[in-house]
């Protein structure tokens, strides 16, 4: 397999995750995760969340209070090293909770395992952008 496919299965890896996570259907979400212990994922605000059982009870309280929710991807990067593979981008993302419409950004940073010949996530990380200018580094990094 050239790295040119392995980078396209794990885009279309990638695509599963923000399809299953604008169906709002958590059994499409248990579709694109590993079930393992040591998966973890944190949300925008949230607190790290590790194992299989609460990144799916995370899923199931967004999903339980959220009408709609759609992603347009921007900036998107894919590497693949052996069995690893990591995607960052920049979810651009309109929703619908509780009755308010908001329009944010958050980047994110999305790892997956190759298993058994497929791709699955076994981190997700999202952060809020607070500002559009980058800040310089502290003097002591400069």
């Amino acid at each position: 397999m050239t790295s040119g496919d392995e980078i396209a299965e794990v885009e279309a890896a990638n695509a599963r995750f923000y399809r299953a996570f604008e169906s709002l259907n958590l059994a499409e979400m248990d579709t694109v995760w590993a079930k393992g212990d040591d998966i973890k994922c944190i949300h925008p605000g949230w607190t790290l969340l590790v194992g299989w059982d609460a990144v799916r009870a995370s899923w199931e309280a967004i999903f339980k209070s959220t009408a709609e929710i759609r992603f347009s991807l921007t900036d998107v990067s894919v590497r693949v090293d052996g069995n690893l593979a990591w995607v960052t981008c920049t979810e651009n993302i309109l929703s619908r909770v509780r009755g308010n419409i908001s329009v944010t950004s958050v980047l994110a940073t999305n790892l997956f395992e190759r298993s058994g010949g497929r791709w699955l996530m076994i981190h997700h990380h999202a952060s809020h952008i607070f500002s559009a200018d980058t800040p310089s580094p502290p003097e002591e990094f400069a």
